[in-house]
């Protein structure tokens, strides 16, 4: 046969090896994702938030429990494992993918049977025989299968960093809002103590003035009413105290007994001010949107690697060395020894269980869009509800300023009346108690604006940066 014939013949074989390959089937896009502007976000960047962003709120105590919370945390370890563990992966793919070689040496002392394959003079006597062999391998991956791989474990490394920044942000979060809810139910303790004092005067002067005929058994008694409730209230507000720090103690891994003395005032925490429009660039702050993007990545470099299993694999191994029946000539010339070992591996009936996988991988991708989409969309929900409620709580602040200064009116005024001697002190007392309730509603905005603010930073990624190359 002549050269041009075992070309042909060459070249025909391998048109039918290809031809009797499995096939995947057609090819199905992936499902799409959401856009930007499909969700009415601008191009307007939004603005910039600081990487430490509870440290806004100016408060030396939060900002030491915060920091606890994210060095001893569990989940926090947890999350930093993962990364190390992906990025250990891909590290390995990464490897896998290049020349590999190896050196083996391999020693022996062996007694030959007179009865066997060896024949004489080996056969019945003991010698040592050694191998010193150096292999070298080579995927060429013509079908991309290791590079799909690979792409596929570097998608997952990067969505475990991004998760482990979402996590960072959650737990900052926890402990910021914490600290918000103590400082609201110490200032509602504050005010209740206030309130439990006055009734305490006005059922005083009701008692005096039963006595002195001008009350009846009546009126003591509706000024008794309201005293058990009042320590109701704080008895509650103690226990919601208690069960809060210990929250804050486990948050940041320390004994319960640590935060006992922690007692923050809606004073101690200094709000700033909030971006007013959310722009496109949020998707790419938000740790947890970042996450979802590279798990999508991932699923679709599975997809990739799923198509490359229906295309020949192809593996060249070369190996040189010494090999010696008996120690003293392995190092002879006579004892060299070489060779190369390419092998083929190609599908060719299989039942239908690669299209299977592929049909599986493709699914497992359009989950993970789904993912993505849902993340995206609670994404611009949670930002535009903390600007939303920010807003809302701008006005009822507003309305609830001026409510406030007419109970200061109110009671300056019936101080005025009664130091004129034209009425008595309960009027002043109901006019105290009106104004130290109007205190409290004021103070449980500022509350809700301080927590709702500390959603929006959670909202808005927390200050974190995307590092990452652009997902395709």
């Amino acid at each position: 046969m002549n050269v041009s014939s075992l070309r042909l013949t060459s070249l025909c074989a391998s048109v039918l090896l290809l031809a009797a390959c499995a096939s995947p089937g057609p090819d199905r896009a992936a499902a799409p994702a959401l856009a930007p502007a499909a969700l009415g976000l601008p191009d307007t960047p939004t603005s910039a938030v600081q990487a430490q962003w509870w440290a806004q709120f100016g408060n030396a105590e939060l900002n030491r429990w915060v920091t606890l919370a994210l060095q001893d945390h569990p989940g926090v370890a947890a999350a930093r494992a993962r990364f190390a563990q992906a990025g250990a992966l891909a590290r390995s793919q990464q490897a896998g993918s290049g020349l590999q070689a190896g050196l083996g040496v391999d020693l022996a002392r062996q007694h030959y049977t007179e009865n066997g394959l060896i024949p004489a003079p080996v056969a019945g006597h003991t010698y040592s025989s050694g191998t010193v062999q150096v292999g070298l391998n080579w995927n060429p991956d013509w079908f991309g299968l290791l590079a799909a791989e690979e792409t596929a474990a570097l998608s997952q490394a990067q969505a475990a960093r991004a998760e482990s920044a979402a996590v960072t942000n959650a737990l900052a979060t926890q402990v910021s809002r914490l600290f918000v809810s103590l400082a609201r139910l110490n200032a509602q303790r504050d005010v209740l103590v206030q309130m439990q004092t006055q009734r305490q005067q006005m059922l005083r002067l009701t008692r005096e003035r039963m006595a002195a005929g001008l009350d009846t058994q009546v009126e003591f008694t509706q000024a008794q009413t309201p005293m058990p409730e009042l320590g109701q209230q704080l008895e509650a507000i103690a226990e919601q105290m208690d069960l809060l720090r210990h929250q804050l103690a486990t948050l940041a891994a320390q004994p319960l007994q640590a935060a006992q003395a922690v007692s923050p005032t809606l004073a101690g925490l200094k709000p700033e001010a909030v971006p007013a429009v959310l722009g496109a660039d949020l998707l790419g702050r938000r740790p947890d949107v970042v996450a979802a993007r590279w798990r999508v990545e991932a699923a679709l470099a599975d997809v990739n690697v799923a198509k490359a299993q229906f295309y020949p694999n192809v593996n060249l191994g070369a190996f040189v060395g010494v090999n010696a029946l008996g120690l003293d000539r392995l190092f002879n010339a006579g004892s060299l020894q070489m060779g190369v070992a390419p092998a083929l591996r190609l599908p060719l009936f299989d039942g239908g269980l690669l299209r299977a996988r592929l049909q599986g991988r493709q699914a497992a991708a359009d989950v993970a869009v789904a993912q993505y989409n849902t993340a995206v969309l609670e994404a611009v929900r949670e930002a535009s509800d903390a600007l939303t409620s920010l807003s809302s709580l701008q006005r009822q602040r507003e309305l609830q300023t001026t409510s406030l200064a007419h109970a200061g009116q109110s009671h300056a005024l019936a101080v005025q009346r009664q130091q004129a001697g034209l009425t008595g002190l309960m009027p002043v007392l109901q006019a105290r108690l009106q104004l130290l309730q109007q205190q409290r509603n004021a103070l449980e905005l500022l509350a809700r604006d301080l927590d709702s603010r500390v959603l929006l930073m959670k909202a808005l990624g927390g200050g974190w940066t995307d590092t990452s190359s652009p997902a395709t």
